[in-house]
Formats: structure tokens, sequence, C-alpha cells
């Protein structure tokens, strides 16, 4: 569960211009092509490395934007708007996995005794019904987790120290219910697959509720200036939208509410999975600056 920082600084304009000049100028030099251009790799090795130190940061080193801590009330308002709802109607052989879920606050909110949760947290039945999983790169357990985890055994987990991509579909099982808030699909570096490994976790009938910010919106009623965290472009640089190209993906029903009076363009995304027969579309990260969330730029493979 994250907060924003500085958009990536692309300036396609400048380097369309720097691109001519030296197409011109290196042949009458006799200077290697391949000098034309940094190779991105590096950068992006660089920019990652950066950004683990970012996850493993405690205490005073961790950044201020970098939330650990929202609650079930914030996933409410960050979400789109039939999530309460279907949290709600989870029953006692249901499962919900949080991604990102930090300290996983929206977890113990949702098991929150009736008398303990406050209006705006009752999001859900108070108590809870459904097993609930709570996955984060790094481990942020607090007291109060422990404390609920002794008191409902094998009805909550959490998982720590490894991304989404690397656990088994034995280890984690099945969902009704997955939610991000600021979590892998905000931050991963590889979109398709965080995608294909999320929809292969959630059953049929299931939802997957997340969001993305700084991303040019589905309605087209972006603000002039916006500034922007998660580009997409096809094969020949055209910019193509998040909601696009997730509508793309078989076997799911796509819904997303554009938010243009936000810091940033926001979509709230609801994916629900119609049939087990599921393809993402291929995407190949170009850029990355770390962040949180980071700035980033996929390109669509053909």
């Amino acid at each position: 569960m994250r907060s924003v920082k500085s958009p990536i600084k692309r300036w396609k304009t400048a380097a369309a211009r720097l691109t001519l000049v030296i197409v011109i100028v290196v042949p009458a030099l006799s200077l290697p092509a391949a000098w034309s251009q940094e190779p991105a790799q590096p950068r992006i090795e660089e920019e990652t490395a950066k950004q683990n130190k970012i996850y493993q940061s405690r205490g005073a080193d961790v950044p201020a934007g970098y939330v650990t801590n929202r609650g079930l009330s914030d996933y409410a308002g960050f979400l789109s708007s039939g999530f309460c709802d279907a949290l709600g109607r989870l029953g006692t052989s249901d499962r919900w996995l949080d991604i990102g879920a930090g300290e996983a606050q929206a977890i113990l909110d949702y098991y929150a005794p009736p008398d303990d949760a406050a209006p705006a947290e009752k999001c859900a039945r108070p108590g809870g019904l459904a097993s609930a999983v709570a996955m984060s790169i790094e481990d942020r357990r607090t007291d109060a987790w422990h404390q609920l985890a002794a008191s409902l055994g094998e009805r909550i987990r959490y998982l720590a120290g490894k991304s989404l991509r690397h656990y088994s579909l034995e280890e984690l099982g099945k969902f009704q219910i997955i939610t991000d808030v600021y979590g892998g699909f905000s931050y991963t570096e590889d979109l398709s697959r965080f995608m294909e490994k999320v929809l292969s976790l959630l059953e049929v009938g299931g939802g997957f509720y997340t969001l993305a910010t700084g991303v040019h919106l589905e309605d087209g009623k972006d603000k002039l200036g916006s500034l922007y965290l998660t580009e997409l472009e096809d094969a020949f640089g055209r910019g193509v939208k998040v909601c696009s190209w997730l509508k793309k993906i078989s076997c799911v029903q796509v819904t997303c509410d554009s938010k243009s009076d936000r810091d940033r363009p926001t979509e709230l995304i609801k994916i629900q999975k119609v049939c087990n027969d599921t393809s993402v579309p291929r995407t190949k990260l170009v850029e990355f600056e770390a962040g949180y969330p980071p700035g980033r730029c996929f390109q669509l493979e053909q």
C-alpha cells in the first residue's frame, strides 16, 4: 500500500530532435551509431536497485510518502464503489488476498469486533467471515497482527519476503476477491506477468480491485498539465491507455471509473474473471524511475 512521488521524466519531443541531429552528424564524423543512445537496461537496473532500498527501509529511513498502514476505510475510498458490497458478501468458505498489504491494517479492520469498528471502517461485516491472506514484499507485521493471528489461527496468513510472481498456486490457492491498493499493480516491472498471476489466482466470478494513478484516463478528461507515472505505448510509440490495454485481456470484464479530480488522473479498476481461458497482451518495460510508486513506461509487444 503506497502513495505517490514524482513522475517519470519523459521528453519525447526533445529525444526525437536529438535523434534527428545524430542521424545527420554521426555519418559525417564516422562515429559508431551505438554511441547515439545510452543503453536502457543499465539505467533500469540502477533504478530498480534504488526501488529495493525503498522496500527495505525501516524507521526514520522510510520515505514520508511510502504509506504502509492504510485501513479498510481507505480501501473503500481508493477502490471502485462495488468493493465494499463484494467484501461484505463473502462467507466462511471464501478467501480474500490483499497484495501490497503493508501492516495489513485493512485485514485487521475487517476482523475488528463490532464495538471496535468505527462507522467509516464498516466496509464489511464486523468480525469478518472470509479467510484472508496479506502479502507484502517486506514484513511489516505489528503486535496487533500477531495478537489477531494467535486468536484466529489459519483464518489469516501473512506472506512476506518475495513478490507475487514467486508464489505458486499450490502455496496460495484461489480467491474470490483480490485487492491491490498501491501494491504490485503500481510497482511491478512486468505488468503483463503480474496480471497473468492475479488472474490465475482468481476464481471464475471473482473480482480484482485496484487503481492506477498518474495514467491517461479512459474517458479522456485528463487535466491540462497532468503528471503521469505509468504509460503504455504500442510498437510505433503511440500511447495506449491502461484501461484499454486491460480490456484486451480475454475472459474478463473490465470496469474503469476515471477520476480527474485527484492529484493525478486515476482509474478505479475492477476486473471480473468470467472464464478460465485468460490471455494477457504482452508488455516490455522500457523506462523505470524509482519512487513510491515508481515511474514506468511499458511497450506492448506484437
